[in-house]
């Protein structure tokens, strides 16, 4: 069942869905100022709970873990600040480290939410179109690779629920046991992962995808909307990477002033 969201995006070409999910993955990724960073964390979590909540909120008990992770590593490895926490093997855990690894986190959680939307807003359809006929193969692997995603929950769902009905619960048991029942079914899904890619390759290329002179219907043509939408777009898009460019967005984990445009007192 479509959202008012995703009837949103589906009114725009697909063009301009791609490029504008991209282009805020991309700008994620290079921007390191904490204040930035958190309003696309805030900005992507809105997003994804209007496309489907009931959903991102289960995907939460995997990325939550992944960004506990991630803001904890750093600290360990680096030993970098002026403000020590406390010791561990006579090397300083510091306050510096710790927000920094908590930024790099805030970081990757919004990445991945950004395209976790992209997964759920762009189509098989869309993706061929987009890539079809500049690269087949890149547009196939696309394609597979984002259907992918939302099969492999899926099947994982049934994959649990029929080792369940013979017997074999991978929640119940010691240790071992639910290891090897784990094991089975991550076998079980990997094998099913293959044997899917295979089927689709073959489907696609007994179809003739990616012969030269074979044209494709397409049902998307570049509309006023979509001028109204992409020039705000794009105009906001060259707004940040001139505040990128002239390293306005510099940000250092420090006590004291040094020669930065933005400062963060822990202290």
């Amino acid at each position: 069942m479509q959202t008012t969201t995703t009837m949103f995006f589906s009114k725009m070409h697909p063009f301009i869905v791609f490029t504008y999910f991209v282009s805020l993955t991309i700008l994620t990724m290079f921007t390191k100022h904490p204040l930035l960073l958190l309003l696309s964390l805030i900005s992507s979590v809105v997003l994804n709970c209007l496309l489907d909540w009931r959903s991102f909120v289960k995907s939460l008990k995997w990325f939550i873990p992944i960004g506990i992770v991630t803001a904890l590593v750093n600290p360990l490895i680096s030993h970098d600040g002026e403000t020590p926490l406390l010791y561990v093997n006579h090397q300083a855990i510091t306050l510096e480290a710790l927000a920094y690894g908590i930024n790099m986190s805030v970081l990757f959680l919004a990445m991945f939410f950004w395209l976790n939307a992209l997964s759920k807003i762009m189509t098989t359809d869309q993706f061929i179109y987009l890539f079809g006929n500049v690269s087949p193969k890149l547009a196939l692997l696309l394609s597979i690779t984002m259907r992918l995603i939302q099969l492999l929950n899926y099947q994982l769902q049934q994959i649990v629920s029929a080792q369940k009905a013979i017997g074999l619960d991978p929640s119940t048991g010691n240790v071992i046991q639910r290891l090897k029942a784990a094991m089975r079914i991550l076998s079980i899904l990997i094998t099913w992962a293959l044997e899917n890619a295979m089927e689709s390759s073959h489907s696609m290329k007994a179809r003739g995808f990616g012969l030269k002179g074979r044209t494709t219907f397409a049902i998307y043509r570049w509309s006023k909307r979509d001028t109204k939408y992409a020039l705000p777009f794009l105009f906001f898009l060259i707004v940040q990477l001139v505040f990128i460019w002239s390293k306005q967005d510099v940000f250092i984990f420090i006590r004291h002033l040094l020669k930065c445009h933005f400062l963060f007192y822990l202290s």
